[in-house]
C-alpha cells in the first residue's frame, strides 16, 4: 500500500509539473503574439471621442476576422465592453459617456486591449477578468468557460410571478441547484432571483470553484449559495429541490473540432458534450426527477441540440423558451413530466 501511495504522489506532482510548464508555455506564446503584433500607427488627436474608438476597434476587429461568442454577439458591443472596462465604466454608463474625450494615457490603455485582442484571440473577458450577466458582474479567468447563458434572462422573465412566469411567486421557491456551475454566476443570479431560497450548485472542476468561490464571496451570499465538487447529483445525496438550473456542455464532436480559436481558449471540459452532444444532458434528465419536489422543475440549456433531443425524447412534454438572443435553445420540464 505504501509503494501504491508513493507511486501516485509522484505521479499527482509529475502531472502537476507538466500543467505548470504547459501554463508557462502558453504565456510565453501570447506574450510573444502581443510583442509580434504591429498595430496601426494611430496620431495624436485622430481618435478623440469614446465613439471614435469604438468606430477604431470595429474596424479593427473586422479587419482581423475576430470571433464574438462570450457575453457579446457583435463587435460594437465587444469594443463598447473592452473600452468600457479601460475607463472603469459600467456598461449602462456608456452611452452617458459617449461623446467624452479620452486622454492620452487612456487612449493608449485602449489600443493595446484592441491590439491584445485581436494578437492572441483570448475573450475579451479573459483579458480584463470581468464579464457582466444581466447587469451584474462577475470575476472570470482561463480556468472557467466565459458566462453567457440565457438562463440569466428567463429567470427574470419566466420565474417573476408575472402572467409568462413558470411559478406562482419566486418567494415561495426554497432551494435552487445550480448543476455544471462554471463560475457561479447562475448560482448567484437564482439567489437574487429567489429571496427566500438557499442555492446549491455544483462542478467536477475544482478550478472552476475556486472562481465560483471567488465570486459568492465577493456578492456577499456565502450563507446562501453552498458549492460542491462533484458529478452532477453525486454530492447532493438524497437532497431535493424547488427548481434545478443547467447550462451543461452540450457541443457534439463534430462541433469540438471546429471551434474558433476564443473557444479553444477556454476549458475543453466545459463544452464537451460527447459525440453527440447529449451524453450529460441524457443523465441529467435521468436522475433529475429524484432531486425535484413534486411541484419543482428543470430549466436546462441545450444550445442547438433541440432536434437531437426531441428525436431521443419524443414522450417528454418539453416547454422550449425564447429570449432575447435565443430562440429553443432552453427548455422546461416539470417534476411531474420527467
Amino acid at each position: 500500500m505504501a509503494k501504491k501511495a508513493t507511486a501516485k504522489t509522484k505521479a499527482g506532482k509529475s502531472k502537476t509539473a507538466a500543467k505548470s510548464a504547459k501554463a508557462k508555455l502558453a504565456k510565453r506564446s501570447v506574450a510573444a503574439k502581443v510583442a509580434a503584433a504591429k498595430p496601426p500607427k494611430v496620431a495624436p488627436g485622430e481618435l478623440v471621442t469614446l465613439l471614435d474608438f469604438v468606430r477604431y476597434a470595429v474596424s479593427r476587429f473586422a479587419e482581423a476576422g475576430v470571433v464574438f461568442a462570450h457575453g457579446t454577439t457583435d463587435p460594437i458591443a465587444e469594443a463598447v465592453f473592452l473600452i468600457g472596462e479601460t475607463l472603469h465604466l459600467h456598461p449602462d454608463q456608456f452611452e452617458m459617456f459617449a461623446s467624452a474625450r479620452v486622454t492620452a494615457r487612456e487612449a493608449a490603455a485602449i489600443l493595446g486591449l484592441i491590439e491584445r485582442r485581436i494578437a492572441t484571440r483570448l475573450p475579451a473577458a479573459y483579458l480584463v477578468n470581468k464579464i457582466y450577466m444581466r447587469g451584474v458582474p462577475f470575476y472570470v479567468d482561463e480556468r472557467v468557460i466565459v458566462p453567457r447563458s440565457f438562463i440569466g434572462e428567463l429567470l427574470d422573465s419566466h420565474f417573476d410571478g408575472g402572467d409568462t412566469s413558470l411559478i406562482d411567486t419566486p418567494e415561495a421557491v426554497e432551494r435552487v441547484l445550480d448543476l455544471c456551475t462554471g463560475s457561479g454566476c447562475l448560482a448567484i443570479l437564482a439567489a437574487y432571483a429567489f429571496p427566500n431560497a438557499t442555492v446549491d450548485a455544483v462542478d467536477l472542476s475544482n478550478d472552476a470553484l475556486a472562481v465560483a468561490t471567488r465570486n459568492v464571496a465577493e456578492h456577499r451570499l456565502d450563507d446562501r449559495v453552498s458549492l460542491y465538487q462533484g458529478d452532477l447529483f453525486a454530492p447532493l445525496g438524497e437532497a431535493r429541490y424547488d427548481l434545478i438550473i443547467t447550462n451543461p456542455p452540450y457541443v457534439d464532436a463534430d462541433g469540438m473540432a471546429s471551434l474558433p480559436a476564443e473557444c479553444r481558449a477556454e476549458p475543453a471540459m466545459a463544452f464537451d458534450g460527447g459525440d453527440d452532444g447529449l451524453s450529460i444532458i441524457r443523465r441529467i434528465l435521468a436522475e433529475a426527477k429524484d432531486h425535484l419536489t413534486p411541484d419543482g422543475g428543470l430549466l436546462c440549456e441545450v444550445g442547438r441540440c433541440r432536434p437531437q433531443i426531441e428525436d431521443q425524447f419524443p414522450q417528454l412534454p418539453l416547454l422550449w423558451l425564447d429570449s432575447e438572443d435565443s430562440e429553443a435553445e432552453v427548455f422546461w420540464i416539470a417534476a411531474a413530466d420527467l
